[in-house]
């Protein structure tokens, strides 16, 4: 492969993210068709139940595409879901060759799509640049390995690491610009995790703000229609019937211990047995994963921050970190009650970027995790 197929990978990488926030449950994959060097045809995923990146590309390329190279982002499907295989749809249109980043990882492709293609007798080469297209997709792409999907954590502090007054105020900690950054990773979610203690205490909406939301209009409309789901964690099940989370702005899921007995009009209650006392974490994981939640986005207190963080369950935290101090008497950044410096975390620190008068901090907690390309 040559410096003209990496150029062709980028473009089609650069294509994927442009349907980042409207695939789910679906993989983004971008597709590129070039022919003696020129593009012919170029696309992304839609959403769920439309077309995926290759007939996109096709479509747009029409009786062009024969004889074509196609660059995808992730190997072509082999399957037929809610859409026919796109690996028939690419042996149908008579390309000649396909490059490709990554092999799809779900167990109903896994190489068959790469396999159907080079028995049609397409070239395939791959992978290339792979690193970077899975940075597109690391929900999907865990939910496939793991069968569980990449969690997200998001602080925001002082410099002196405190999230909010000893009253509960914490209104507001970081400015403008990092609230905005914050609905791009809701926006990304699947699920926003939250615990009771936070929604008795702010009374937390956890929804997407369309004004604050700097992305396209199409994207803006689809995730204005199919927000991410809002999961409130409550061991013993206090949250209040009349809490905002509880409106009917965004779907919430209510998880709760076996022994509660109570219903919450709108609001969809699952129980897990709870381990000394509290509510097993990895089991919510799993639970979310199973309803197809790629990615999911912790919006937590200290005691659940610390809880999710303790248990190795975090794959990249994202912190905000205002120039102010709020000095001692306010709540800290994480409760870990450690008590020897030989208990003391490691971080290792992807990113440092100025988001408004903030600073935000991409720390990668699980090994070969990437901080998303927000």
């Amino acid at each position: 492969m040559d410096t003209a197929d990496h150029k062709f990978m980028s473009r089609a990488i650069q294509i994927a993210r442009q349907g980042r926030f409207i695939t789910r449950p679906n993989p983004s994959v971008g597709c590129l068709l070039v022919v003696d060097g020129e593009v012919v045809g170029e696309g992304h995923t839609q959403p769920a139940g439309g077309l995926h990146a290759e007939r996109v590309a096709l479509a747009a390329a029409a009786k062009l595409a024969a004889g074509a190279t196609a660059y995808v982002s992730l190997e072509p499907c082999s399957h037929t879901g809610r859409t026919s295989p796109c690996a028939d749809a690419l042996i149908e249109a008579g390309v000649s060759r396909v490059v490709f980043a990554g092999i799809d990882p779900h167990e109903q492709v896994a190489g068959a799509g790469l396999d159907k293609l080079r028995l049609a007798g397409i070239r395939v080469d791959g992978p290339l640049m792979q690193p970077q297209a899975e940075a597109i997709n690391p929900g999907f792409l865990k939910r496939a390995r793991c069968q569980l999907p990449f969690v997200v954590m998001k602080s925001a502090s002082s410099v002196d690491g405190r999230t909010a007054m000893a009253s509960g105020e914490s209104k507001w900690i970081t400015g403008p610009a990092a609230r905005a950054d914050v609905q791009k990773l809701r926006a990304l979610s699947s699920a926003i995790i939250t615990g009771v203690d936070s929604v008795l205490q702010d009374d937390s909406r956890l929804t997407l703000r369309r004004e604050e939301l700097t992305i396209d209009e199409n994207s803006l409309d689809w995730l204005m229609a199919n927000p991410p789901l809002r999961v409130v964690l409550d061991s013993h099940g206090r949250l209040s019937a009349d809490a905002a989370i509880c409106r009917g702005e965004a779907p919430t899921l209510w998880i709760t211990g076996t022994e509660v007995d109570r219903v919450i009009s709108g609001v969809e209650r699952v129980s897990l047995p709870l381990e000394n006392g509290r509510l097993p974490l990895l089991a919510v994981l799993e639970l979310l994963a199973q309803r197809q939640c790629n990615q999911v986005l912790v919006e937590a207190g200290p005691t659940l921050s610390g809880a999710f963080l303790a248990a190795g369950l975090v794959d990249c935290w994202y912190l905000y970190m205002a120039p102010k101090l709020l000095g001692s008497s306010a709540n800290p950044l994480l409760r870990l009650p450690f008590e020897k410096m030989s208990e003391s975390v490691n971080l290792d620190i992807a990113e440092v970027r100025t988001i408004g008068d903030d600073l935000r901090f991409g720390i990668q907690l699980a090994e070969g995790a990437v901080c998303l390309p927000v």
